[in-house]
């Protein structure tokens, strides 16, 4: 046993023996940049400050932090300096910067801070953001530090890029990186490493690298890096002329999704009474508010299903749309039945009380809705075209909705009353069919699809009581230029008037892209005067 114990006490002591030495060599050099930092002389200081940070980056992961504290407590003013040594002064009094261990005041000495300009705290400012890259957890906080070096690179070269990419477990951070090492290479004095440098950026074709490589290209003399150079940006030009494209598209289908939503009930309600409900823009409304109260009954009652709320307000607010649109119907809708233009302006007066009693009860300012992970963000897919996944979930809920409409009116019972009576009502009363009850049923389907389209615009676009006004008209043309009852009608139409709004709107503003949109349909009805498919059977 007193050999074992006389044993471990000599590797002890030979184990000290080595490493202090290391520690006693480590303590000095961390000395030495601090000095420089401490030092009255600019220059002295910023390489000071560049050598504390290659240290960091080029050493374990131990230094790195030992750098981000130090030039985050000079870029804080927080970095004291003595005749022998740096502190660093804390909520919990002074460390030594050297060791990280407390120091008490009282044997610190007579202290003083580095002096401060804007040269240097921009120097700092980029070897923050350089050695957060080593010491950040979170890869969304790591790219926000290379947003940061950036657009400050007083301290970022590429071998310490190279560095940070060896180390960077994240693949999307670490291709922001690459692409911000390839940048550097641009003008690497090897013609070799240019090329290189341009087929890595283009590799990532977005606006953002296209500006890059053309300021490269215009300051370029070498003809073949210039010749690589250029074939790079005509290859990422096309493809963000078709990414552009993509996203014309994709923002078009989305608009047209909440005027196809809107758009099925009105063709159904209109195909089969011929009512012009004014009063679709607010059942729009309706659902938009009836997702807000899910979602502040799930936040009370169940916070855990809170990111579920959208899944869970589908049944409510179709539901709710649907009671108010068969109250409307039961109550004065069906004693207009044979005056329409009294239908038209009993809808209206509708509307205006709907948005007046949402107005008293909730307020008239946007409502606040919570944003789950499936309707954030997106998903880059080409150029800068970025799918984002609120659009996607108004598309998906649009094209859901219409294909259980399509089989509800194909292949259920109710689907054929809604065909019999839209093709000839007196002869489908004789067949034994209730005209009256279908009406009503009807007209609540219409209203819930309305309510839908108002549960797929809460991600989307600003809630509030007047909401409902921005989609009515667009919802008619819809109708008008389909055909009246025509499903397949309301989708290409939806389409058609989504893209061509998406297209004008930003060339000409949202006036202009109304006004087009009117012209043309005036133009297609002289033309063809029962819209793109005729309502079959005779009223």
């Amino acid at each position: 046993m007193i050999r074992v114990t006389r044993l471990w006490l000599m590797l002890s002591a030979a184990f000290f023996a080595a490493i202090l030495p290391l520690h006693a060599a480590l303590s000095s050099e961390r000395g030495a940049l601090l000095g420089m930092v401490c030092s009255a002389a600019y220059a002295e200081q910023m390489e000071g400050l560049k050598a504390i940070t290659t240290q960091g980056v080029m050493g374990e992961a131990e230094e790195a932090l030992w750098a981000l504290l130090v030039v985050e407590a000079f870029e804080g003013r927080a970095l004291r300096c003595g005749d022998t040594s740096a502190f660093v002064e804390g909520g919990t009094g002074l460390v030594s910067a050297v060791t990280l261990e407390p120091v008490a005041a009282e044997t610190a000495g007579e202290l003083s801070s580095p002096s401060v300009n804007l040269r240097l705290r921009a120097v700092s400012a980029s070897a923050v953001g350089l050695l957060t890259l080593l010491t950040e957890q979170d890869p969304a906080a790591r790219l926000d530090a290379l947003k940061v070096i950036e657009r400050r690179r007083e301290v970022v070269t590429p071998e310490l890029l190279a560095a940070v990419i060896a180390r960077e477990p994240d693949a999307d951070v670490k291709a922001a990186v690459t692409a911000l090492y390839a940048s550097l290479l641009l003008y690497n004095a090897e013609p070799q490493k240019r090329i290189e440098a341009i087929q890595a950026i283009s590799e990532t074709a977005s606006q953002r690298n296209l500006s890059v490589l053309s300021e490269a290209l215009s300051a370029e003399t070498d003809q073949t890096v210039a010749a690589a150079a250029k074939s790079a940006i005509a290859e990422m030009e096309r493809t963000l002329a078709f990414g552009k494209l993509l996203s014309v598209i994709y923002s078009g289908m989305s608009y047209a999704s909440i005027l196809l939503l809107a758009a099925l009930g009105l063709a159904i309600i209109f195909g089969l009474m011929g009512v012009i409900n004014l009063a679709q823009g607010e059942l729009i409304m309706i659902g938009a508010y009836s997702a807000w109260i899910v979602q502040e009954v799930v936040r009370t009652a169940a916070p855990g299903l809170l990111d579920y709320y959208l899944f869970l307000a589908i049944p409510v607010s179709f539901a709710i749309s649907a009671m108010i649109g068969i109250a409307m119907e039961a109550l004065i809708i069906r004693r207009l039945y044979t005056r329409p233009l009294m239908t038209l302006l009993a809808t209206w007066a509708i509307s205006l009380l709907l948005i007046n009693t949402v107005r008293v009860v909730f307020g008239s300012q946007n409502l606040e809705f919570y944003q789950p992970a499936y309707v954030s963000g997106g998903v880059l897919i080409l150029g800068d075209f970025i799918m984002t996944m609120n659009r996607l979930f108004a598309i998906v809920i649009a094209i859901v909705s219409f294909v259980a409409v399509l089989l509800l009116l194909q292949y259920t019972n109710f689907g054929l009353n809604i065909r019999a009576v839209t093709q000839n009502r007196e002869m489908a009363g004789a067949a034994g069919i209730d005209t009256r009850k279908t009406d009503w049923l009807t007209f609540g389907l219409g209203s819930g699809l309305a309510g839908l389209a108002g549960l797929a615009l809460s991600p989307l676009y600003n809630v509030n009581p007047n909401m409902g006004a921005n989609f009515i008209v667009d919802s008619f043309m819809v109708v008008v230029l389909g055909g009246v009852g025509s499903l397949l009608g309301a989708v290409l139409a939806s389409l058609g008037i989504g893209q061509i709004n998406v297209v004008i709107e930003p060339l000409y503003g949202a006036v202009a892209a109304k006004v087009l949109v009117l012209l043309l349909i005036i133009g297609f009805i002289q033309w063809r005067p029962e819209g793109m498919f005729a309502p079959k059977g005779r009223r």
